[in-house]
């Protein structure tokens, strides 16, 4: 669904993306994380148009976005973080007016979305709660029928149960067959009941991209000075309070204990932090 091949954008002398090679497969929901500044809003703002690379190719569904942005944009649904509506319109307002602005809009589809959740469609978006109004963006986002859906750190402003129903529904939608969907955030336990695949950005670039099952069955937490035996060494990283371990992959099962999702992420940041340092070795960062 999306490829890219030396994908590069820089920002006067920073580099946003650094020579990026990736592909995110039709179908399911793949969780794009990384921290602040790890290049996943410009990733996903390079998808639908709104930048262009410096360098490298990149195609979403089969199309170059600069060359062609309009068959580009008509197979995306985009939610932003930050809700984009009319705070004076209704519900049922912004879907005319989506379905006015976009050809093929399926207002029916939407809404359906919405009623499932108990919205009044006749509310006006001022008087919703922040997770309402991230639902009707993707109710509205669903309601393009895209093969596509980008959904760029939405989950930041709600409260747990609002993400909890936000990402219940992007799942169903995936579940379905609807669309593939591109899910971005930097905190993993926010998503990651909800994700397939897990695509891990930093300093960046692409630090690790596998699905989300093998990405735990392959990985283990060891105490930092263990005999790796034939692991191979991930990086050393930060446990909860003065912890400190080990993220190793491919350890016959007696080695250490089973990562969680949560720490492999952590592993593979480290460890590209460690990287622009120079120290990837269990002897350098002991």
């Amino acid at each position: 669904m999306i490829t890219t091949e030396g994908l590069t954008k820089r920002y006067r002398r920073r580099d946003a993306l650094r020579d990026i090679t990736l592909q995110i497969p039709d179908g399911g929901v793949t969780a794009l994380v990384g921290p602040n500044g790890a290049g996943k809003s410009t990733l996903l703002k390079l998808c639908i148009g709104f930048e262009r690379p410096t360098a490298g190719r990149l195609e979403v569904n089969g199309i170059d976005p600069v060359r062609d942005r309009s068959r580009a944009v008509a197979s995306i649904g985009f939610v932003p973080q930050t809700p984009s509506l009319y705070r004076d319109l209704t519900i049922t307002d912004h879907l005319d007016l989506a379905g006015a602005i976009r050809p093929g809009f399926d207002v029916a589809h939407a809404r359906s979305r919405l009623e499932a959740l108990a919205l009044p469609t006749d509310a006006r978006v001022g008087t919703l709660s922040g997770g309402e109004q991230s639902q009707v963006c993707l109710a509205i986002a669903l309601g393009t029928r895209a093969p596509l859906l980008l959904l760029d750190e939405p989950l930041a402003n709600l409260d747990p149960l609002a993400r909890r129903d936000f990402l219940r529904v992007a799942r169903r939608a995936a579940n379905d067959g609807d669309t593939t969907i591109v899910l971005s955030s930097h905190v993993i336990s926010e998503i990651e009941e909800a994700a397939d695949r897990l695509l891990v950005l930093g300093e960046g670039r692409v630090l690790f991209d596998d699905t989300v099952a093998h990405s735990v069955d392959s990985h283990r937490v060891v105490e930092v000075g263990a005999d790796l035996g034939e692991a191979d060494f991930v990086s050393r990283f930060p446990g909860r309070g003065e912890e400190v371990h080990w993220l190793v992959r491919r350890p016959s099962a007696d080695i250490g204990r089973p990562a969680t999702l949560e720490e492999v992420v952590l592993g593979y940041l480290a460890r590209g932090r460690a990287s622009s340092a120079g120290m990837i070795s269990p002897s350098a960062t002991a």
